[in-house]
């Protein structure tokens, strides 16, 4: 008899994307078919993954659902699923597998428990998850305006808020946080071109990386990561304005390893790219 395990790698493609270690982002690409038999496996961690091509049947302790484009699979730790394909081949998702304690952490927050489970095992397409899930499709472009973490944290807030029928809610910022989330932005506007995660920031501010995520928002009303990317798109503005550097040495210095993100970036920003910006500067200076 073969081997179900070596036949299900056989039909399943994994591309890691990125990870820490409370979370990790996977592409999963499968070619099994309808004549495949479903092959039982275990969440490991809590599991949020967008179906992105393809339809098959997900089934779970809280029941089978169809999933397809745009609906989202969620998997509780611990608990045993499987997936078919009776109706068609293949399908393409990108999931975020979390560490327990990490998605405790998340749900106390958001659902009012560590315990939390999710009730289901899909969400159909909903408008207000729309985004969160444009944002995690980017991450295979590196065109993300939020960093993966950032991507990580905020859809499975998004999710719990929408299972759990909880609205997250504004909170007031205590003035010992203020001053955690102060330190922090300096750090930032400090150390802009270097490589900055929220690991790294959030022990500026002594805080764990959720809560510090949580609390620089509510300070803020941006990400740590929109944050760092306004930081340099300023002072790109500034370098095009008053230096001679070419383009591509701006980007770089800037903190940027590519010099197409860097030219998109900032076209989205100031609605010109990088030398029409330049040139528009330059002949005001005149």
């Amino acid at each position: 008899m073969a081997d179900p395990v070596a036949h299900l790698t056989e039909k399943l493609v994994v591309r890691q994307l990125a990870r820490t270690a409370d979370w990790q982002i996977c592409e999963f690409t499968c070619s099994a078919g309808i004549n495949d038999r479903p092959f039982e496996e275990q969440h490991d961690g809590f599991t949020i993954a967008a179906v992105l091509e393809g339809v098959f049947t997900y089934r779970s302790g809280t029941g089978r659902e169809l999933l397809h484009p745009g609906a989202l699979l969620l998997g509780n730790h611990g608990r045993c699923f499987e997936c078919g394909h009776d109706h068609s081949n293949g399908d393409r998702c990108i999931s975020i597998n979390y560490r327990p304690d990490f998605f405790a952490e998340i749900a106390t927050s958001v659902a009012g428990s560590s315990r939390f489970r999710f009730p289901t095992g899909m969400l159909p397409q909903k408008q207000m998850l729309a985004l969160h899930l444009a944002g995690l499709e980017t991450i295979t472009h590196g065109m993300s305006l939020q960093s993966p973490e950032e991507i990580a944290i905020t859809l499975a807030e998004a999710v719990l808020s929408t299972v759990s029928d909880k609205p997250l809610a504004h909170r007031e910022v205590a003035a010992r946080d203020e001053r955690r989330i102060a330190a922090s932005i300096r750090y930032i506007e400090e150390r802009y071109r270097d490589p900055l995660e929220l690991s790294e920031l959030a022990d500026v501010a002594h805080m764990s990386k959720y809560h510090f995520l949580r609390t620089f928002r509510c300070v803020t009303g941006s990400t740590p990561y929109q944050y760092l990317l306004s930081v340099r798109m300023r002072q790109a503005a500034i370098a095009l304005t008053v230096s001679p550097a070419n383009i591509a040495d701006v980007a770089y210095e800037m903190g940027f390893g590519d010099l197409s993100t860097f030219n998109e970036r900032f076209r989205r920003v100031y609605c010109a790219g990088p030398s029409e910006f330049r040139a528009k500067n330059r002949r005001r200076q005149e």
